[in-house]
C-alpha cells in the first residue's frame, strides 16, 4: 500500500494552518490625514483613526501584573509612526544612554521586517519609558545583534502620568510616540505604498524583577518569554 506524502509546508501561514498554530495578527496601517507633533502624548486628531492593538499575555508563568498596553500606527509620505499607551501602577525606568539595554526597564518594542520573503533579518526598537532608544538589526537564525546600527533622524518622547522610579507610590501609567523616516528601511524595503505588506512584532516588558511580565502583539508560541520570533511577526497593511 502507497503511503502518501506528508503535506509540503511552502508557506509559514500554510505550515501553521496545518501543524494547528494559531493565525498571525493583521493590522491596516491608515494614513495619517493630518499632522502628528511627537511629544509622547497620542492625542492629536491623526490617531483617532488609527485601529487598536491591545497586547496579550502570552505565558502565565510569569508573576508581574498584566497591565494593558495599546498600540496604533500611520504612515505618510516621510514617516513610520508607532504610538504606544501603558497602563503602569510603577513606573521605572533607569537607562538614560543610547543603546542602553532599555527592555530591563518599563519598556516598549517594536521589531520591523520590511521584505516578508524572508526571515532573517528585521530592525529592532526597544524605548523605555524616558524615552531611551535602544536599535539595532537582528540577524536569525541565532539571534546575531548588531549593535553599531544606528537609525537616523527618529523622533521619540514619552509622557508619564506619574512619578518616574518612586516606588511605593500609586502611577497611573506612561505613554510613548515614534516616527521613524522610511530611508532607514531602504536596505530592505522601499517606502510603501498602498496595498505594501510588511511584517512586524509590538512588544512590552513590565516590571521590576522577580515581578516582569512580557506582552505581546502576535503570540511567538514560545515556552519562555521570547519576542525574537520573526516568522511570527504580524501583517502590517498599508492603507490610503
Amino acid at each position: 500500500m502507497k503511503i502518501p506524502s506528508a503535506p509540503v509546508c511552502t508557506s509559514f501561514l500554510l505550515c501553521a494552518n496545518l501543524f494547528g498554530q494559531p493565525p498571525i495578527p493583521r493590522y491596516e496601517v491608515k494614513r495619517a490625514t493630518s499632522p502628528i507633533v511627537i511629544d509622547g502624548k497620542p492625542d492629536d486628531q491623526a490617531w483617532a483613526a488609527a485601529g487598536k492593538i491591545e497586547l496579550i499575555f502570552p505565558w502565565d508563568a510569569q508573576t508581574g501584573a498584566k497591565q494593558k498596553t495599546v498600540s496604533r500606527l500611520l504612515w505618510d509620505d516621510d514617516y513610520l509612526y508607532v504610538s504606544y499607551e501603558c497602563e503602569d501602577a510603577d513606573i521605572v525606568a533607569f537607562h538614560t544612554e543610547h543603546d542602553d539595554p532599555t527592555y530591563l526597564d518599563d519598556a516598549v518594542e517594536i521589531f520591523i521586517n520590511p521584505m516578508p520573503s524572508q526571515t532573517s533579518v528585521y530592525y529592532g526598537l526597544e524605548m523605555n519609558a524616558r524615552g531611551v532608544l535602544y536599535d539595532y538589526v537582528m540577524y536569525q537564525p541565532g539571534g546575531h545583534l548588531f549593535k553599531q546600527f544606528d537609525l537616523r533622524g527618529v523622533k521619540l518622547a514619552t509622557f508619564i502620568d506619574g512619578t518616574l522610579n518612586m516606588r511605593g507610590d500609586k502611577d497611573k501609567g506612561w505613554s510613548l510616540e515614534v516616527a521613524i523616516p522610511w530611508s532607514n528601511f531602504e536596505a530592505l524595503g522601499k517606502k510603501p505604498t498602498p496595498g505594501t505588506v510588511w511584517m512586524a512584532n509590538i512588544n512590552r516588558w513590565d516590571g521590576v524583577e522577580p515581578d516582569r511580565r512580557m506582552s505581546n502583539w502576535s503570540d511567538p508560541l514560545q515556552p519562555t518569554p521570547n519576542p525574537h520570533v520573526p516568522a511570527r511577526f504580524g501583517q502590517l497593511v498599508f492603507a490610503q
